[in-house]
């Protein structure tokens, strides 16, 4: 790969010209995309003009723009050489984490790839695609207990889920426990018909979709009838040790502080246990405080826990959820900084009278 920058030095804001060549034509292909979308969604992204000839590159804009593009393209391709097939969702990705300054991108492109992180599964790949999920994977593989914690979408439980699966598929543990705490979502179900594992299932179904995702359906319904999957409330883990397991806490936040300290001190030996949840999106009763948030307190500086705190940069959904999740983000805020004003315009009425 080879790059040389100019400078017309004629128009305002100063415009940059960036020429790039790729070693390979064929990966090239790739990493263009069907009739240059990537291309097309970079140029959108960073206001830059693209243009191709062959495995040559030309970039035009501001410096910072092009810096930028640059090493976004650098990181797609670092990740098409290691075998990764590159779609649309995953430019997504790497614009979401690109740079922001030209210091910046030449950090990331002397350095255009993570450490490998991705998870095998008989022969299918689940690959990372930020920097946050590939810290997530390598805390999973370090320690024997992980909070995951950030907005949805970000991967959280996908990721867990596929490293049990895979710890499961290589007989590193005998089973897997994945649990939810079974709460309504801001809506009252009222009485739900069926035996006990229909009545709960419906609050479960999230990780069922990504058990499919893992493993052809006639092995996800054999481990489950067998026991080495076990899909269950956070209700049934009570008075049970957990041994030779990988467990997974989904929606972590509804929990209690009370059911959190019997969730976690249910680790067995030779056993994992993966936590995730969403602070932002607590279903618990107004009044009661979500456990999750008590542990991440009170676990803060403990040896042998890991803690990895996803951002809407992590989101890998549509490109609308990211949107989406800095909205809210910043309706909450508002709230926030009006409620203080409030708070502290009463105390003032109240110390001059």
């Amino acid at each position: 790969m080879s790059e040389a920058l100019g400078s017309p030095g004629h128009t305002s804001p100063p415009s940059h010209t960036l020429h790039k060549q790729f070693d390979d034509n064929r990966l090239v292909l790739q990493l263009f995309g069907a009739h240059h979308c990537h291309l097309a969604r970079i140029e959108q992204y960073f206001d830059v003009s693209i243009h191709s000839r062959g495995n040559h590159l030309t970039i035009d804009g501001d410096s910072g723009a092009v810096a930028a593009a640059a090493a976004v393209l650098d990181r797609l391709y670092a990740r098409i050489e290691r075998g990764h097939v590159v779609h649309l969702s995953d430019v997504d990705a790497a614009l979401r984490m690109a740079p922001t300054t030209p210091a910046n991108s030449a950090e990331v492109a002397a350095d255009p790839e993570e450490p490998d992180t991705s998870v095998v599964i008989r022969g299918r790949t689940v690959v990372t695609r930020t920097r946050t999920q590939s810290a997530y994977v390598r805390a999973i593989d370090h320690f024997d207990l992980v909070f995951g914690v950030g907005p949805a979408g970000t991967g959280k439980t996908y990721l867990a889920v596929a490293k049990a699966v895979e710890r499961l598929v290589n007989g590193q543990v005998d089973r897997i426990i994945l649990s939810r705490p079974a709460v309504e979502a801001g809506e009252q179900l009222g009485f739900l018909p069926g035996n006990m594992r229909e009545k709960v299932d419906p609050y479960l179904r999230p990780l069922y979709d990504a058990l499919y995702d893992m493993l052809p359906a006639p092995q996800v319904i054999r481990r489950l009838e067998s026991g080495e999957i076990e899909v269950a409330p956070l209700a049934f883990m009570r008075g049970r040790t957990l041994s030779n397991a990988f467990v997974i806490l989904d929606e972590a936040q509804n929990t209690t502080a009370v059911q959190m300290k019997m969730f976690l001190t249910r680790l067995g030996e030779n056993a994992q246990m993966v936590i995730t949840g969403d602070l932002s999106q607590v279903d618990l009763p107004k009044g009661t405080r979500s456990g999750l948030r008590q542990a991440l307190e009170i676990l803060d500086g403990v040896s042998g826990i890991g803690f990895i705190e996803f951002d809407d940069a992590d989101v890998v959904r549509h490109p609308l959820v990211t949107r989406i999740v800095r909205a809210y983000d910043k309706a909450e805020n508002r709230m926030q900084v009006g409620a203080e004003y409030e708070k502290e315009r009463r105390e003032r009425g109240r110390r001059s009278t």
